[in-house]
């Protein structure tokens, strides 16, 4: 099994922490053993379980894909004043912790935005959250010329964003280029009227999901 690489100094601290509980377990010899067997058991598993980074087949065009797993919560008439600078339809993505938090690349582009910013720790869903929360923000522009703007958002129980992004960068659709760490949420906004492939309640699959096509456009049909 691959595991995030950011991830990893956490699943070696989980497993020493697991084997200590593990030794405390054998050196007491009781009842309580079970419960610190258990319990290390849990700690390794869960830790390696949430670091997991599968592999995936991105598919092959040209899309807008989603940046990670998790729920579609909302889909939104927004106005984007930083990057996008015009009004954009924001697609909010949950990450429960039973999804893959490694992030990926939505489109294929020049990176010419990156920003980050500390903050609160709101539940991601709620609706000040891509404002008050701890985030990056990030702005690539298409080969075609469009703007797609990305956020990384922690959430109530995540408390740290990791990524390997930076201005210049030359991007590629579904690439890994970073890590939130227990739960939180992901904002990806794209022109107004561009047509939206994916609906409230659906899943995604981080570098799999298509959410649109850059040259689709409301008024063209599928």
């Amino acid at each position: 099994m691959r595991f995030a690489k950011d991830g990893v100094p956490v699943i070696v601290a989980a497993l020493f922490l697991a084997l200590v509980l593990t030794a405390i377990g054998w050196l007491l010899n009781s009842s309580f053993s079970l419960l610190l067997y258990i319990l290390a058991l849990f700690i390794a598993g869960f830790t390696m379980f949430f670091f997991r980074d599968p592999d995936r087949k991105v598919p092959a065009g040209d899309y807008i894909l989603a940046p990670a797993d998790g729920k579609v919560i909302s889909i939104a008439m927004v106005r984007e004043e930083t990057y996008l600078q015009s009004s954009a339809r924001q697609i909010t993505i949950f990450l429960s912790l039973g999804d893959v938090h490694v992030n990926r690349v939505p489109v294929s582009g020049t990176v010419e935005h990156v920003a980050y910013f500390p903050g609160k720790y709101l539940v991601a869903w709620h609706p000040k959250a891509s404002e008050l929360n701890e985030r990056a923000e990030f702005g690539i522009r298409h080969p075609s010329g469009l703007k797609v703007f990305y956020r990384q958002i922690t959430g109530f129980v995540a408390r740290r964003i990791v990524f390997h992004t930076k201005v210049g960068d030359k991007a590629v659709a579904g690439d890994r280029f970073g890590l939130m760490k227990f739960g939180s949420r992901m904002d990806i906004l794209v022109p107004e009227d561009m047509e939206i492939l994916v609906s409230k309640g659906d899943k995604t699959v981080g570098g799999v999901t298509v959410l649109a096509h850059p040259e689709l456009r409301q008024s063209e049909k599928p």
